[in-house]
């Protein structure tokens, strides 16, 4: 098995899981504007799994493009409520909306990963969880979001699985590595036969 890869994010959770797996990863991340690539692909009513994919594998390239011979992850999630992809907030105003659209309601979280060599895609894997939120009153929204930090707020699509997200929902379908970021089973199985 490879023992080391890049990872074109700054996410310390995606940190994470790679370390528990016990695969060495150098964080480079990829500094990729994203909301014009999301405005773009939404304009040609792509699905939610395109955008993800495409913003993983735009992350990966990007990164891999300056590292020659060298292998790039990158990865993307994104939330989709009944088709509207929701992204992260970038204010407690805005986290407060998304927390009113999603309650007590089901929606999808989709989780996107690539790895890329010499600025060239070379494996994918896209996967989803449905996540149903139970009821809350706007108090108690309140209460949930004046627990988190803002660096926890705008880095995991308002709700941390793995902390005090956990207790906003009353049904989770799905692996909780996908919720978190990322999918660590596949890229294991990729990595484990990467020549």
């Amino acid at each position: 098995m490879l023992n080391k890869i890049i990872l074109a994010s700054k996410s310390e959770v995606r940190k994470e899981i790679l370390v528990k797996n016990n695969i060495k990863c150098v964080v480079e991340p990829s500094n990729v504007d994203e909301e014009p690539v999301k405005e773009s692909l939404l304009k040609e009513q792509v699905s939610s799994e395109i955008i993800s994919k495409n913003l993983a594998e735009l992350k990966a390239n990007k990164v891999s493009m300056k590292k020659i011979d060298e292998i790039v992850l990158g990865a993307d999630s994104v939330i989709d409520l009944e088709g509207e992809l929701i992204s992260k907030p970038e204010s407690r105003e805005e986290a407060m909306e998304i927390l009113r659209k999603l309650n007590g309601k089901s929606h999808f979280l989709i989780s996107s990963v690539c790895i890329s060599k010499n600025g060239s895609m070379i494996w994918n894997y896209t996967d989803k969880a449905k996540l149903t939120m139970k009821n809350f009153t706007d108090d108690e929204l309140k209460n949930y979001l004046f627990k988190i930090s803002d660096e926890a707020l705008y880095a995991y699509n308002v709700y941390q699985i793995e902390g005090e997200g956990r207790h906003l929902f009353s049904k989770i379908e799905g692996n909780e590595n996908t919720i978190m970021g990322l999918p660590i089973d596949k890229i294991k199985d990729y990595l484990k036969n990467y020549e």
